[in-house]
């Protein structure tokens, strides 16, 4: 490892305390220093180039430094760079809140900005809570997720997922959810079909459903892969089955679009694929291109006309993050969601697909 990469490595392990990681491991495994990054490549300060093959946490859509969206965030920086967004608003955040309204599926019509994707998760999740409790539902406090979820790590999105690793050690912390088996199609039976093996799988969920209806809020699902749980994958006629099961039971769904959404699989949304509309569909990670933290989370105007009243019934919904709706952040997402309508970026993921398969 050459000087710039050694004295930068030290110094970060003098005062950087790295996310996901036992520390320890770096006695042996260096930290890996960064000077650049352009298109797919990151290049170290020898110049030795590294294949970002995991998107930098499965963020960059369009490459690093992609000079569309330099240009957005530049033009941005000069005009505001942060304005809180309660009682104010902006340009940038009105655009990409009717940006996401317009692509997202039918019915989707209110856009509630957070931080990142797991706070877009605690969003949904108090959300749905908060929608029953406004309504007089008071029994219903919990939720269903799949076993093999993952849902980020925050306490709220730690207790609908259920993952061991990152799980277990907060157990106390944590509330806990109603857990349907996974509709892993990797354990279906000899000549049964992807959708067989998904309808299959939805019959356990179809049973929470009925016995649990009363005291749930919501069930949250990754929509078609359960990635940080192996890349699990299932049939979108699961998703089509949740839906109407869903609104059977009088039960919100929340589709966590966080890692799946914006093209990863094969359709800019994965609930596209099932013809599906969510009650709470929770997007980040690719939503700024892999520039900067910002999640959303879209919702019904059912679900807004809840909360919708004179400021003394106490029936708002009173969550918040200092940098909701930064400029910076929706003027990457704008760029991001521009290169989308302009390329045909979906149609080439398609192929490459094909050719991969």
């Amino acid at each position: 490892m050459g000087e710039g990469n050694t004295d930068l490595a030290q110094r970060d392990l003098a005062v950087l305390w790295h996310p996901c990681t036992q520390m320890k491991d770096h006695e042996r495994l260096p930290v890996i220093p960064i000077r650049r990054g352009r298109g797919v490549w990151l290049e170290d300060f020898d110049g030795r180039r590294y294949l970002d093959a995991i998107s930098s946490w499965w963020v960059n859509l369009f490459g690093h430094c992609h000079p569309r969206i330099n240009a957005a965030v530049k033009e941005q920086i000069e005009e505001l760079e942060q304005v809180l967004l309660a009682g104010f608003t902006h340009e940038a955040a009105v655009s990409l809140a009717e940006r996401l309204v317009a692509i997202t599926p039918a019915g989707l019509t209110k856009c509630f900005f957070a931080d990142n994707g797991s706070c877009a998760v605690e969003v949904a999740l108090k959300m749905s809570f908060h929608y029953w409790r406004n309504r007089g539902a008071l029994r219903k406090t919990r939720f269903i997720c799949l076993e093999n979820a993952y849902h980020g790590e925050t306490l709220g999105a730690l207790s609908v997922s259920q993952i061991p690793l990152y799980r277990d050690t907060y157990a106390p912390l944590l509330r806990d959810a109603i857990v349907a088996p996974s509709p892993d199609c990797y354990r279906r039976a000899p000549g049964e079909t992807w959708a067989e093996c998904s309808r299959r799988g939805f019959e356990a969920m179809a049973d929470l459903l009925a016995r649990h209806a009363d005291e749930v809020c919501a069930v949250i699902v990754e929509p078609l892969v359960q990635c940080a749980g192996q890349m699990r994958m299932y049939d979108p006629v699961y998703l089509s089955l949740l839906r109407a099961a869903c609104s059977q039971h009088r039960v919100h769904l929340i589709a966590d679009e966080i890692a799946v959404g914006f093209g990863r699989t094969g359709t800019l949304f994965a609930c596209e694929q099932a013809a599906i509309a969510p009650d709470f569909l929770c997007l980040s990670k690719g939503l700024t291109g892999g520039y900067l933290p910002l999640g959303a989370v879209l919702t019904t105007n059912e679900i807004y006309r809840a909360f919708y009243a004179d400021y003394d019934t106490l029936t708002a919904f009173l969550h918040s993050h200092s940098y909701t709706g930064n400029p910076l952040a929706c003027r990457a997402a704008l760029a991001t969601l521009s290169l989308f309508e302009e390329q045909p970026v979906l149609a080439g993921n398609r192929q490459l697909a094909q050719a991969m398969a």
